[in-house]
């Protein structure tokens, strides 16, 4: 892991207002460490027009630190050798993790399984089954400790390796239902969480959760999912990531398949069993994949001019525009529409959208 310095410089600016995951990779692309990119920030919000985050102070993170540490829990920053590299492939990738369990199971390849809360028994049944017939192939399972589905996924997988992605802090259990499963899972696989200590889960953590198991898993197979789910956010981020969507078909007479069949229609892989989700990600499995080395690069110095910043800012409204548009309408530099989006979003003016769009 990070020197407890460095780790402490990253957890502030990971902690601190108006830093996103895209944000935080750019701020230490810019200015090389954390400890620099602290500094930076008042007078970047400045630039962009308004006052300078919260930055976390040192006593709050520390405090964190030391109750991830009685929690038995551990931190696993971008960069670093046990950090997921599927994960830190994603330009959303957590900046820092918080971990229990057996990290040496990381290094497997990676399937995610999610579906319905309201599954029917047949499909948790399918589920259970589905998930141990892939751990007794060497492959790791990842869900997202929710009530049907992701519990059926955890529950046949427990025993030879699964990993339980929770939207809220380490030590909460949610649903309070699936506590003794997740501290198994704490045990016996791996539990992971973005969210500090005590933090109880939120709405809006649920999609942040969704891009981690999406992104940890060569791909994500889909169980009964209602339209509008958050299954399907799952498979849309999967597939957004370059990564295979499975699904598994129903009857066109549940709602709870719908969003399956949906899916298989608009180009998503069938499957009926554990050879048929290997087969699909084989392909995938056998890639040599090239290091991601974003949170490595050294300082950078982009500058925007004010002509240049009046343009980019002139074309930002309530919808949310693709950054690659800004690029092509205001004919900037990309990295200088980069640095001017920066110093918006410290300054508050600026909100960011998946999909890598943005809006005031």
């Amino acid at each position: 892991m990070a020197t407890d310095s460095a780790a402490r410089d990253k957890l502030r600016l990971i902690r601190s207002a108006n830093i996103g995951p895209v944000t935080y990779f750019q701020l230490i692309a810019r200015f090389g460490s954390a400890a620099a990119a602290l500094e930076a920030i008042p007078n970047l919000a400045a630039r962009g027009g308004g006052r300078a985050p919260q930055i976390a102070s040192l006593s709050d993170v520390e405090a964190e630190m030391r109750a991830v540490e009685r929690l038995g829990a551990r931190y696993l920053f971008v960069g670093e050798g046990l950090y997921p590299p599927l994960l830190a492939e994603l330009d959303t990738a957590p900046p820092a993790l918080i971990v229990r369990g057996r990290l040496d199971l990381l290094d497997r390849p990676t399937i995610a399984i999610v579906g319905a809360r309201n599954a029917s028994a047949a499909a948790c049944r399918f589920a259970r089954g589905l998930a141990h017939d892939l751990t007794g192939e060497g492959v790791l399972v990842v869900s997202g400790l929710a009530r049907g589905i992701d519990t059926a996924a955890h529950q046949g997988s427990v025993d030879a390796g699964t990993v339980g992605v929770i939207a809220s802090g380490i030590d909460i259990a949610f649903p309070p239902e699936n506590a003794e499963l997740q501290d198994r899972i704490a045990r016996d696989g791996v539990l992971i969480a973005e969210q500090p200590p005590g933090r109880e889960p939120l709405a809006r953590h649920f999609p942040s959760r969704n891009r981690i198991i999406a992104g940890m898993a060569l791909g994500t197979v889909v169980i009964e999912a209602a339209p509008k789910s958050g299954s399907l956010i799952t498979a849309r981020l999967a597939n957004e990531a370059g990564r295979e969507v499975m699904a598994v078909p129903g009857s066109p007479l549940d709602p709870r398949a719908q969003g399956c069949n949906a899916l298989i229609r608009e180009g998503a892989t069938l499957v009926q069993n554990a050879a048929d989700v290997l087969e699909a990600i084989r392909p995938m499995s056998s890639q040599v994949r090239a290091p991601v080395d974003r949170w490595r690069a050294g300082p950078v110095d982009v500058e925007a001019d004010d002509a240049a910043r009046r343009a980019i800012t002139d074309l930002l409204g309530h919808t949310p525009v693709a950054v690659d548009e800004l690029v092509r309408q205001s004919g900037a530099h990309p990295a200088v529409v980069a640095t001017v989006l920066l110093e918006l979003e410290l300054a508050g003016r600026v909100t960011r959208h998946a999909g890598g769009r943005v809006s005031e």
